[in-house]
């Protein structure tokens, strides 16, 4: 009983643990972000910070960038998501078209690594990330807010 009931404590424990970046991650989170146009990644990397310095946030998850630049075959590619390949429409924007094919990049999308490895798209973590963003920098921009298209991991100035 006792083993069972300390296994059950260890399970609910490394669940609420917070995710780490192993090395490889944290360089290419870091070369992602000097990807993005200084105030873009200014508000970025001050969001971050105050999540991260939040105990109840940092557990839901950890913020990370799953893009900033993209090449124009690379969006090409997205754009044929939903269309000619299989899968949900993700973008209505054609190589060239979208602010992700520029360098330095006013553009940038985000997920949030939990702990047990898993990437999330969480409408809520998004929005309360974006709520930071946009107090970092009141430039930005949030693909949450857009009528049309809802794009929750987008955030642009």
């Amino acid at each position: 009983m006792a083993a069972v009931l300390s296994s059950r404590l260890l399970e609910r424990q490394a669940a609420r643990a917070v995710p780490k970046l192993s090395e490889r991650q944290q360089r290419t989170q870091e070369a992602r972000l000097a990807e993005a146009v200084p105030s873009l990644g200014a508000a970025y990397a001050h969001a971050r910070a105050r999540w991260m310095g939040d105990p109840v946030l940092r557990l839901a998850g950890v913020p990370i960038i799953t893009e900033c630049y993209r090449s124009a075959e690379r969006q090409d590619e997205l754009y044929r998501q939903g269309r000619s390949k299989p899968g949900p429409i993700v973008t209505y924007k054609r190589g060239g078209e979208s602010k992700h094919n520029r360098l330095p990049c006013p553009a940038l999308d985000v997920a949030f690594l939990l702990a047990d490895g898993s990437m999330s798209w969480s409408g809520l973590l998004l929005s309360k990330f974006a709520r930071l963003m946009k107090a970092a920098d009141a430039r930005v921009r949030w693909g949450g807010d857009w009528p049309r298209f809802t794009d929750r991991p987008h955030f642009e100035v």
